[in-house]
């Protein structure tokens, strides 16, 4: 599951998992992290010249080999539940079609999950879709703390970074979070081809709504299967809400995404429903809203 990193998609046959070579912070800073692991996080398309900041928080099914998987079958790192399934090849296409940097979080979402707010009981989830995750169990508070400190800290530590860079440079990023999600979930069919999620700022959302419902055959989501305003979620409300960053979160149906033909056509969906909106040099202002029930009221500055 560790695979060489490359950043030209059309050879590369698998998500980019980054070597253990490329992971020089290993050792006491990252506990859990060790030599011949996968790093927490991983870079793609650097040069990426747009003022966009792609991210993929479920990007990964990695268990670095000392944590024996949580005590699971190796099947079940091929589930949704221990990643968000072709979200890494999502996140890659789009970042080619947008010019746009991306950052692809380098481990599961069943070790911690990095989208959700750390007092949640999600985010050391112990059963998920119906499945035990036995080294969820029970977990001290110590446990937690090394798996915070070795890989959801690191993570968005990398993402702040990468804004603060922007700020340095006196631009005002858009942020992009990428998923994906099932057909079904507990028995439920969902109709949706892709979620656009959104809260309090509407300036990419509510545009992208309107261009991805412009698509024959397409059936869009607002807020649906999720909803941007979850109370627990954590890499949007943190890094770009907390900014003022212009922000978008979307949710592409893993049937659709689940090959690299499906992820390269849909990035392409959604880089076309984002280029007009991506263009205009108004959108790139931070945002200022009261509260999620004031748009009428926000402002931008």
């Amino acid at each position: 599951m560790n695979h060489a990193p490359n950043d030209d998609p059309a050879e590369d046959p698998e998500p980019s998992f980054a070597h253990a070579t490329e992971c020089p912070e290993s050792g006491a800073d990252y506990p859990l992290v060790e030599p011949g692991d996968s790093p927490p996080w991983f870079h793609y398309n650097t040069k990426g010249s747009a003022n966009v900041l792609i991210v993929a928080d479920h990007a990964s099914p990695y268990f670095p080999a000392a944590m024996n998987r949580l005590g699971l079958a190796e099947w079940v790192l091929e589930r949704h539940v221990a990643w968000d399934i072709g979200s890494a090849d999502l996140a890659r296409f789009l970042s080619d079609r947008l010019s746009a940097p991306a950052l692809l979080a380098g481990f599961s979402r069943l070790i911690v999950d990095p989208n959700r707010q750390l007092h949640d009981p999600t985010a050391f989830i112990e059963v998920s879709d119906g499945i035990a995750i036995p080294g969820n169990q029970g977990l001290s508070d110590a446990d937690k703390e090394l798996r915070i400190q070795s890989f959801f800290r690191p993570y968005h530590d990398a993402i702040e970074r990468r804004l603060d860079a922007f700020d340095s440079a006196g631009t005002v990023p858009v942020l992009l979070s990428i998923h994906t999600c099932t057909p079904v979930f507990s028995q439920v069919v969902r109709p949706w081809h892709v979620g656009v999620m959104w809260d309090r700022d509407p300036r990419v959302a509510v545009p992208m709504i309107e261009q991805l419902r412009r698509v024959e055959g397409v059936c869009v989501g607002d807020n649906e299967p999720y909803s941007g305003r979850h109370p627990y979620d954590y890499t949007i409300d943190f890094h770009a809400e907390r900014r003022g960053l212009p922000h978008v979160g979307v949710e592409v149906r893993q049937d659709l995404v689940g090959t690299r033909a499906g992820a390269k056509k849909w990035a392409g969906i959604l880089g076309d429903a984002l280029e007009t909106i991506l263009a205009d040099p108004e959108l790139y202002r931070r945002f200022d809203a009261a509260g999620p029930a004031d748009l009428d009221t926000a402002r931008v500055s």
